[in-house]
């Protein structure tokens, strides 16, 4: 299966884990290529940062190579409001594509403090993406921070409504700059904000995509706790219902399991994120148990990525028995949300 957006740690984060202890992870899930997401400490948004993580992965490749695991790494990188960097950025895309994957954008402050909130600098970004002709996938967190709250639940701080209003504006930011590329939301998690995509796909103005978490398409808000804590946070029934809903219709475009680990004592200060290569199998099974087709199954896991990113690899067949790999994924990290 491919992983289309991971937080593999390592550097100043290597007690979380290691590029090396997520893809063996990865791998006894069934996961074989992963694109690892920039908000890395220190994050890949130089030059020299990423040509770090470029050779760290390499080497991780080739450690579990000789162990007979035939895995991917990808990355991609981060976005700043500067030009020059936008810039930068867009030329080692096209000097390192298929290694770097893509660019990313956030559209709000989560782990890493990498989030660009002011609207303007956002649209700029889509002006200065557009002005370079680049062609390849921005994935965005969409949360619009002016509608959080200070709310003791995490799920009630960034409430629906935050997700919704900040797809809304990227798909008008890239719109308004004729975009080339294509606009991926990550992490959907509203129904309100898979309606904007719907339509956006409709309309045929721009390119858009979207993906989906397990933790969102199976948990509702009444399951947060310490340890089920992330960004977006989860939300109520109608919107978990209907991203479970739009993954059997084919309305989003694949499966992403935001991976993020962290130690349990980082979980009970009240860090965001969750290990998430135990979910990937559990809605695995369960868009099987309700319906949907091998065929479909290997689009939202597989080939719906690898077409958009404009990869040809070979994934491994999704596993038919997970059970035992479920165990395994969940006995990999210092807690399983997944068991609670």
């Amino acid at each position: 299966m491919i992983d289309p957006h991971v937080h593999l740690r390592d550097w100043n984060e290597r007690e979380k884990e290691t590029i090396l202890h997520g893809m063996e992870s990865g791998f006894l899930s069934g996961i074989d290529t992963f694109f690892d997401m920039p908000n890395t400490n220190p994050p890949l948004t130089n030059r020299d940062n990423i040509l770090r993580r470029i050779e760290d992965g390499i080497k991780a490749e080739e450690a579990l190579g000789k162990k007979g695991m035939d895995v991917h790494y990808h990355l991609y990188l981060g976005l700043t409001p500067e030009r020059r960097q936008v810039e930068e950025m867009v030329d080692l895309y096209s000097t390192l594509f298929p290694r770097v994957i893509g660019l990313k954008l956030f559209a709000s402050h989560s782990t890493g403090n990498m989030g660009i909130i002011d609207e303007s600098e956002e649209r700029n970004i889509f002006k200065i993406l557009s002005d370079l002709d680049y062609k390849g996938v921005v994935a965005v967190h969409s949360e619009k921070t002016s509608y959080f709250t200070s709310s003791p639940f995490h799920s009630l701080s960034r409430p629906s409504v935050s997700e919704v209003e900040s797809v809304r504006d990227m798909i008008e930011f890239a719109t308004d700059a004729e975009f080339k590329g294509t606009l991926h939301i990550a992490h959907i998690s509203t129904k309100g904000a898979l309606t904007l995509v719907k339509e956006a796909k409709k309309e045929g103005k721009i390119k858009v995509t979207s993906g989906a978490t397990p933790h969102h398409a199976l948990f509702n808000m009444e399951k947060e706790n310490t340890y089920l804590k992330m960004n977006p946070p989860l939300r109520d029934e109608e919107d978990r219902a209907f991203v479970f809903s739009s993954l059997l219709s084919g309305d989003i475009d694949w499966v992403e399991s935001d991976h993020a680990p962290h130690t349990k004592e980082d979980k009970e200060k009240g860090k965001c994120g969750i290990p998430g290569f135990k979910g990937t199998l559990l809605l695995l099974d369960a868009l099987r148990e309700n319906g949907m087709s091998e065929d479909n199954l290997e689009r939202i896991f597989n080939t719906n990525a690898a077409h958009t990113f404009g990869i040809d690899i070979s994934p491994l067949p999704l596993p038919t028995n997970t059970k035992e790999r479920e165990e395994i994924a969940g006995n990999r990290y210092p807690f399983d949300p997944y068991a609670l």
